[in-house]
């Protein structure tokens, strides 16, 4: 019964949020997992690799989603990315293992064949970050009380859980990827913490200033669904659930 309702969710998740936003997540993700495994940047204090180049989008596109579907579908959305995301690592894997005489394809096998603690570690960040920044950005929003979402209410929201949901995933990443795991795969390779922490921060600083140049975008997409009713199937399933869900109080209170 549940798994039958989690399919029945995703179906109409599918047929009602814009195919664009879930393809823009989920070629996110998949980016992410693939610079993530070059450092571009590394001192004593602040080290810094490639997924940053990308990260913002998959942040976008939820708080996108969050604002206008709310955070269970964000955070569904998310996980379909991870998902997505195993699968095209598999697939670069197995073609980085296929043997060749058609020349030497070695930097393609490196590149593509991917680490798996990388993998692992980007996985376990943007799960957390994915929950906490689409839940942080549904609660400002209740906060707020507002009937309509107003532009400033979006930006409040978008540059306050973007910040720290950016933080969680990279702190989170670094730690497992670069602080336990690749020392000892890596031959010694490491980050110290205070470089994890410098990265977090400069990384959700950097990430910051993308959601606030690419935010009037996002909110001018919401508008845009406003206006043409877009997903109505699916926020008339969510209302039924929740007039369902009052009346089983009401008859349990009753009782």
């Amino acid at each position: 019964m549940f798994m039958k309702k989690i399919f029945k969710e995703y179906r109409l998740i599918l047929r009602n949020v814009p195919s664009l936003v879930i393809t823009m997540t989920c070629v996110s993700v998949i980016l992410m997992n693939l610079l993530a495994n070059k450092t571009i940047v590394q001192n004593d204090y602040i080290a810094l690799d490639g997924g940053i180049i990308i990260s913002w989008l998959s942040f976008l596109c939820m708080d996108i989603i969050t604002a206008y579907f709310g955070p269970k579908v964000a955070t569904k959305i998310a996980i379909l990315a991870i998902v997505i995301n195993a699968f095209a690592a598999f697939i670069f894997y197995f073609a980085s293992i296929i043997p060749t005489n058609a020349g030497d394809f070695s930097s393609f096998d490196y590149i593509f064949k991917g680490t798996w603690f990388i993998w692992l570690a980007s996985t376990i960040a943007f799960i957390l970050a994915s929950i906490i920044n689409n839940s942080l950005n549904h609660l400002i929003g209740r906060l707020l009380k507002e009937k309509e979402l107003s532009r400033k209410a979006y930006y409040l929201r978008s540059y306050i859980s973007t910040f720290f949901g950016q933080f969680i995933d990279n702190l989170t990443f670094a730690i497992i990827a670069f602080v336990i795991f690749a020392p000892i795969y890596w031959d010694g390779f490491n980050w110290t913490i205070i470089q994890c922490l410098t990265c977090a921060l400069t990384g959700a600083m950097i990430e910051l200033v993308f959601e606030m140049v690419f935010s009037p975008i996002g909110y001018m997409i919401i508008k845009e669904w406003q206006k043409d009713k877009v997903g109505e199937g699916y926020l008339a399933y969510i209302q039924g659930e929740r007039n369902e869900s009052i009346d089983n109080r009401d008859i349990q209170r009753n009782r």
